[in-house]
This record gives C-alpha cells, sequence and structure tokens, in this order.
C-alpha cells in the first residue's frame, strides 16, 4: 500500500448519488422522500430508524460514482496500488465504513475508495484493515522473493495490528501473482520504469528502495 489522497468530489456528486440515497433512507424508515420525482413505487419501510437499516436494503447508487473514481485515481486499486485493467479487471466503490456500520456514510464520496473486486471480497464489512487514505511512506514493504508485502520499516507501532490484519487482504495469490509479473517485466526491460510508476506505483517504490532499479533508472 501507498498513500492515496482523497480526490476532490465531482460537481455532480450530490445529485447522482447522495440525495437519492438520501431520499432512499427516508422510505426505508417511513419517512416522506426528499425527492418526490422518483419513477415507480415508493421503498417499503425497513427498519424504525437509520441505524437498522440492513446492508443489502440500501440501493447502490454509489456504483454511479465508479467512473468518476476510476478517472480521480487513475484507474488503481487503493489497496493494491496496482492498476485495474479496462476488460479484465474488475473494479468496485468500497465502503471504507461499511454501509452495515455507518448509515451515514453509505452516499458519501469520501467514504468511497476505488477497489478491485477481488480485494472487496475478501475485505467485506471488516473495518480492522488500514484505510488507504490514512497510510504513509514505509508502512508497507515488498520482498522480491515470493511478492508478499510485509509491515514496512518505518510502521509506527500504533498501526501494528491494523497492518498485520490487512497483509491477508494484499497477499492472496492473484495478488502475489500481480507483483512478480510486473517485477519480472520490468527487469526483463519489457516495460520502462515510467510505465512501472503508473501501473504499480508501490512495486516501483519498492524496487527503488531496495536499489533494485535497473541501471540508468531512478
Amino acid at each position: 500500500m501507498i498513500p492515496v489522497a482523497l480526490a476532490k468530489e465531482p460537481p455532480h456528486f450530490d445529485r447522482l448519488v447522495r440525495q437519492k440515497g438520501l431520499s432512499a433512507i427516508d422510505e426505508l424508515v417511513g419517512r416522506k422522500p426528499r425527492l418526490s420525482s422518483r419513477p415507480g413505487r415508493r421503498r417499503e419501510k425497513v427498519a424504525a430508524r437509520e441505524a437498522d437499516i440492513p446492508a443489502k436494503d440500501f440501493p447502490p447508487f454509489w456504483r454511479d460514482a465508479l467512473e468518476d473514481m476510476l478517472h480521480a485515481y487513475e484507474r488503481r486499486c487503493s489497496y493494491l496500488a496496482l492498476y485495474i485493467e479496462h476488460a479484465t479487471g474488475s473494479p468496485t466503490v468500497d465502503h471504507v465504513l461499511p454501509k452495515s456500520r455507518a448509515w451515514d456514510r453509505v452516499y458519501e464520496w469520501s467514504n468511497y475508495r476505488l477497489c478491485a473486486a477481488l480485494i472487496n471480497a475478501k475485505k467485506n464489512d471488516l473495518t480492522s484493515l488500514v484505510d488507504p487514505f490514512e497510510v504513509a511512506d514505509g508502512w508497507f514493504a515488498l520482498e522480491l522473493v515470493g511478492f508478499q508485502v510485509t509491515r514496512g520499516p518505518k510502521a509506527p507501532a500504533s498501526k501494528t495490528k491494523q497492518i498485520d490484519a490487512t497483509l491477508p487482504v494484499l497477499n492472496m495469490p492473484d495478488c502475489l501473482k500481480a507483483r512478480e509479473e510486473y517485477v519480472t517485466s520490468y527487469e526483463q526491460g519489457h516495460i520502462d520504469l515510467d510505465y512501472l510508476e503508473r501501473r504499480a506505483p508501490f512495486v516501483a517504490a519498492e524496487l527503488r528502495r531496495q536499489g533494485r532499479l535497473r541501471k540508468g533508472d531512478r
């Protein structure tokens, strides 16, 4: 993982996602919806208060933010720092504070992380992982034999538990293979450093830190 900065909220996000979502929440707790022009039948009440709405009942308006997130975060998974391919990748919107635990953040841009589907499925509704928006340089490292992400040399003791909980999510077999392919392609000269830094910036940073860049690269 590498630090990821929160991108500016798109100007149309409030209309496309937030207001629709808040109106849906009104209906789900039996209130008159703030948006009266929605087509179709009114949603049935499922809970007496917002905090009791089942996660599955929130309409997935966050999906309408996905294209903006792909552009804002340059198609890189916030957790893996790997490019999500157009045809074979599977980008998703991750709620860093899960829908089941933070109803008031379900439709908030600042709660979204661009995430590969593989990672999102593994993470599920865990809140014990490191937030990509809070990570700092050196919290994570990459060993270049098995391509496992490990706790980094600058990992603070106060974050050890979170970092260690994050590592199994980052070290699934497909993740290891992806890092290996990037490293091998770079070392064999099939891709240059600029390409590597755009597609796999964590891998590039670790090759630089460990003195493994090709001659002439910095």
